[in-house]
C-alpha cells in the first residue's frame, strides 16, 4: 500500500540541475511512494528559447536526402517553430493530469505515472518506454487500456497502467554508480510492482522497454505472468554471423532473406551509427546536447524511428510538430541526454536484436510480439519462436512504426489486449 505523503514539487533551474523541493526524505532510504508534480520554472523556458534564438548553424548537407543527418531547412522550420509557438505547459499539464509518483529504488528516485481502471480484475501492467523516448510516448494509451469499453474494447480487457521512467530518463533520478543494464532496470522494476502491491502483472515494453522486458521475464520476477514486445530481440545466430560476412544465410525462406537485405542495408548506410556512438562515448555526446538544444533536437531525431517523419505537414502521420517537441523538450528540462545515453555503454555493445546476446531462450514465461508495419525492422514469425520457448501471440499489423503506442495507440491497445487475454485467469 501507499503512504501518503506531502506532494513533491519539481523545480528546473536554469541550468538543468533537478531539485525536489521540500522533500528531505525524497533523498532518504526508505520505500515510501510519495505524490509527484512537475513545476518547470519559468526562467528555464526563457534560458532554453534564449538558446534556441541563439543557434549557430552548420552548412546545408550536400545531399538531398537524410543520409549526412537531420536536414538543414527542416531543422530551421522546426526550431523556429520551437523558439516562437512551441508551449510546454500544454504537456506539462497533460502529464500533472495524471496521478504521478517517485519512489526510492536501489539507490535511484523513480518517478512513473500510476492510473488504475475502474472495472473490476483490470490486469496490472508496467509498460517501458526507449531512447529516445520517454513517458511521454505511452500518454496516448493510458484511457484505451483503463478504460477499455470507450475504445471498442470489453470490459474484462481493462488495465491498471504503471508507465515509469527509466533511471537516467526524464523525471526519474541519474544514477551516480555504474551498473545500470537492462538487467538492473527490470530488477527494479520487479521491486516497484511489488511495492504497489501487484502479485500478478504483464510487462510491455518497445525499444529499451523491449529489452528490460525481456529481462524481467527471463528472471521470472515474482508475479510476473509474461511479456508484451514491439522490438523482438530475434535475429538467429547464424543469421548474425552471415551479416558480418556480407553474404545471405543459406536455407532462408523469402521472408526471412527480405528481412535480412533490410538488416543488411541498414548496417550498410550507418543506419545504427548512433547506436554505436552513444555505447561508445555517451558522455561526450552529452556534452553538445547538455549545452545546444538545437544540437539535442537534431541528434534525437537522427533515430530511425523518426527517418520518414515530415515534421507535422503530412496529415498522414500522427505524430505533430509538438508531440515530438514535447519529448525532446522533456530531454533538454532535465538534461538526460548524458545520462540516458549512458545505458546503450552499459549495454557493453550488445546486438540490440541479437536472441543470442540476450539469452532469449532462457525466458520460460510467456511472450507475445506485435510487428508494426511501418518500423524499421520487422522480424519474421519463424525467428520470432527460434528465439521464444513460449511464443503465444505473433501478430503483423499493417500502421505503427517504431513509436507504435505514440504513433497509433488505439491499434497498440486491441494489440495489448489481444496479447495478454489468455494469461488473464
Amino acid at each position: 500500500m501507499m503512504r501518503q505523503t506531502r506532494c513533491t514539487t519539481l523545480l528546473v533551474t536554469a541550468v538543468g540541475s533537478l531539485l525536489l523541493a521540500g522533500s528531505v526524505e525524497a533523498q532518504t532510504a526508505d520505500s515510501s511512494i510519495r505524490p509527484f508534480r512537475i513545476n518547470v520554472s519559468q526562467q528555464s523556458l526563457m534560458d532554453l528559447k534564449r538558446r534556441i534564438n541563439a543557434t549557430r548553424w552548420p552548412d546545408k548537407e550536400t545531399v538531398a536526402d537524410r543520409s549526412q543527418g537531420a536536414q538543414l531547412a527542416s531543422m530551421e522550420e522546426l526550431v523556429h517553430y520551437w523558439g516562437t509557438r512551441y508551449d510546454w505547459r500544454k504537456v506539462e499539464a497533460r502529464l500533472n493530469s495524471y496521478p504521478q509518483f517517485v519512489t526510492r529504488i536501489d539507490g535511484v528516485d523513480i518517478q512513473f505515472i500510476q492510473v488504475k481502471s475502474k472495472e473490476k480484475n483490470a490486469l496490472p501492467l508496467i509498460v517501458t518506454h526507449g531512447w529516445p523516448g520517454s513517458v511521454i510516448e505511452q500518454l496516448k494509451i493510458i484511457d484505451p487500456l483503463t478504460n477499455p469499453t470507450a475504445h471498442g474494447g470489453a470490459a474484462a480487457d481493462a488495465f491498471d497502467v504503471v508507465i515509469p521512467s527509466i533511471p537516467g530518463y526524464g523525471f526519474s533520478g541519474k544514477p551516480t554508480d555504474g551498473g545500470w543494464d537492462p538487467a538492473r532496470v527490470a530488477r527494479a522494476w520487479a521491486v516497484l510492482m511489488t511495492r504497489l502491491g501487484y502479485t500478478r502483472y504483464v510487462a510491455q515494453g518497445g525499444d529499451w522497454g523491449s529489452v528490460i522486458s525481456d529481462e524481467m521475464a527471463r528472471q521470472a520476477a515474482p508475479g510476473l505472468l509474461g511479456i508484451h514486445i514491439n522490438l523482438a530481440q530475434v535475429i538467429p545466430p547464424e543469421v548474425e554471423a552471415a551479416l558480418g560476412k556480407g553474404v545471405a544465410p543459406e536455407g532462408a525462406s523469402e521472408e526471412e532473406l527480405a528481412t535480412f537485405k533490410v538488416l543488411a542495408a541498414g548496417r550498410a548506410t550507418g543506419g545504427s551509427a548512433y547506436f554505436a556512438m552513444m555505447t561508445a562515448r555517451p558522455q561526450t555526446i552529452g556534452y553538445g546536447q547538455a549545452d545546444s538544444p538545437t544540437g539535442l533536437a537534431a541528434w534525437i531525431l537522427v533515430h530511425p524511428g523518426f527517418a520518414a517523419w515530415k515534421f507535422g505537414d503530412d496529415p498522414a502521420q500522427t505524430l505533430t510538430k509538438d508531440d515530438v517537441l514535447d519529448n525532446i523538450t522533456l530531454y533538454w528540462l532535465t538534461n538526460t541526454a548524458a545520462s540516458s545515453g549512458r545505458l546503450y555503454w552499459e549495454n557493453k555493445g550488445k546486438n540490440a536484436l541479437s536472441s543470442t546476446a540476450w539469452k532469449t531462450t532462457e525466458i520460460t514465461l510467456p511472450v507475445a510480439t506485435t510487428v508494426f508495419g511501418e518500423d524499421a525492422y520487422r522480424p519474421p514469425e519463424s525467428w520470432a519462436k527460434r528465439a521464444f520457448p513460449k511464443l503465444i501471440y505473433y501478430h503483423k499489423v499493417a500502421k505503427g512504426g517504431h513509436f507504435a503506442a505514440w504513433e497509433q495507440p488505439e491499434l497498440f491497445a486491441s494489440e495489448l489486449r489481444a496479447a495478454f487475454r489468455s494469461l488473464r485467469n
